[in-house]
């Protein structure tokens, strides 16, 4: 089965695809949700900024803000 952009299986032609949506419509499927890498990757980031002192932080967003606006 064919992978999406976001790495998601989906159905390789529109047949399959129409099939996979009546499956989730009627509950015998389940729509695919965030991978673990998703999920991982946002608390990995929480992890960071929570460990991070206030000026460090403060320095990160003014780099960012001057990258951003210049």
């Amino acid at each position: 089965m064919p992978k999406g952009p976001q790495g998601k299986k989906r159905p390789a032609d529109g047949i399959g695809a129409a099939v996979m949506f009546a499956q989730i419509a009627t509950g015998e499927r389940q729509e695919e949700t965030a991978s673990g890498r998703e999920r991982s990757v946002k608390a990995g980031g929480t992890a960071h900024a929570e460990g991070l002192s206030l000026e460090t932080r403060s320095e990160i967003a003014a780099k960012a803000a001057e990258a951003r606006w210049g």
